[in-house]
């Protein structure tokens, strides 16, 4: 498919998604963090399960950096099963025969929901870098006007892992009147130096890119390819620990049995970046990685409460259920700790618990059954307080 084909058909993905979508007019702006309300403008996203009688069994799924809305249905543009069908669906640790899902496509994102491929109204063209920075905290703001569209006045729990944990640290700040039970997975409450330095390598190799043409690439027909793919490589690396590359590829070779002495794929794992990287380029738009990870980057919620993270959750009423997981380098336990102690300042109600795995940051994404039974356990307790059957 030429490079024309694919952005044409992302563009259609991006502003006429397979999914559902709520669009706001000008009556209903989206107000941002860089001061700008910006209208008209749209939110994508799924809903699985049955809302009951009087909505009070609504989970609110907030995804990861490179998630969407299709957490638990065929994705339509891969074709693979949901991000989370491990812990979604019928009988599964939030559990559809329970639980009325929703799960939207992130402010800023390219599966939906107003980005920086979406077109803007006023120029009939895709908005680039025209679009305002966005934040965890206008997501957050850009859902919660989604549950104020589904109707919907109190969710029984908003649950998320890695940026998805950042929302729903954000929730349970800015709505703490709106959010019964929350549960951040391997998150913090704000983005390191380390993790920001990572995502700047990834933002310099797409405007590296010579097909990047200063964010407006869409509008010339091109794809800044190369750059994404090596933006997702690098990336793809913090996700993983250095136990698991090492029992997954070691330094095997890759269909070879000697080194080339060249700079082809010689090692395994070498080939797998490679794969990463290019099979991301056709599902992810280069400026909305730009623009998510900044929002990653802004990510400081004690910033917000005069530098003390406590102050961010005190007289709330939500019960926190944190976990981590012991191999995880790019957010690692001791912050999980840092939020925990500041919860505990507050006087939240707050269990934690460490997970013992070698799979890095993605093992909140794979099938790890200590983290299902909490994630079971906490919700059908947090279910019996609420008086849901």
């Amino acid at each position: 498919m030429s490079d024309e084909a694919v952005e044409f058909a992302r563009l259609k993905q991006v502003n006429d998604p397979d999914s559902l979508v709520a669009r706001f007019g000008s009556e209903n702006p989206l107000p941002l963090d860089a001061g700008i309300a910006i209208a008209p403008w749209q939110i994508a996203y799924q809903t699985y399960g049955t809302l009951n009688a009087d909505k009070s069994n609504a989970i609110l799924i907030c995804h990861a950096l490179t998630g969407d809305q299709h957490v638990a249905n065929v994705h339509p543009v891969t074709g693979k099963s949901g991000w989370w069908e491990s812990m979604v669906g019928p009988g599964r640790p939030i559990d559809l025969d329970r639980y009325f899902v929703i799960c939207a496509n992130v402010a800023g994102g390219c599966m939906g929901t107003t980005g920086p491929a979406s077109i803007n109204a006023a120029t009939g063209e895709p908005w680039g870098l025209d679009l305002p920075v966005v934040t965890i905290r206008d997501m957050v703001r850009a859902q919660a006007l989604l549950i104020d569209h589904l109707g919907i006045d109190t969710l029984f729990a908003v649950v998320g892992g890695s940026m998805g944990g950042m929302q729903v640290l954000q929730w349970a700040a800015s709505y703490p009147d709106r959010v019964f039970a929350v549960i951040p997975i391997a998150t913090s409450a704000k983005h390191s130096s380390q993790n920001i330095a990572f995502h700047e390598v990834g933002r310099q190799a797409i405007m590296a890119d010579p097909d990047w043409r200063r964010g407006r690439y869409l509008a010339e027909g091109v794809s800044p390819k190369k750059g994404l793919s090596v933006a997702r490589m690098a990336a793809h690396i913090t996700y993983m620990s250095d136990s698991s590359l090492q029992a997954k590829f070691g330094r095997r070779l890759q269909d070879r049995e000697q080194m080339s002495f060249g700079f082809d794929a010689d090692f395994q794992i070498e080939s797998y970046l490679r794969h990463q990287g290019m099979s991301f380029v056709d599902r992810f738009d280069a400026n909305s990685y730009l623009y998510v990870t900044r929002a990653m980057d802004y990510f400081d919620l004690a910033a917000d409460y005069g530098g003390k993270l406590a102050n961010a959750f005190l007289g709330s009423r939500t019960r926190f259920c944190v976990m981590s997981f012991t191999s995880d380098w790019l957010f690692p336990t001791e912050e999980s700790r840092a939020l925990v102690h500041a919860l505990n300042a507050s006087g939240a109600r707050v269990s934690f618990a460490e997970i013992d795995s070698d799979r890095g940051h993605d093992a909140f994404l794979l099938d790890v059954p200590e983290m299902f039974d909490i994630v079971r356990g906490f919700l059908d307790a947090a279910a019996r307080e609420r008086g849901l059957r």
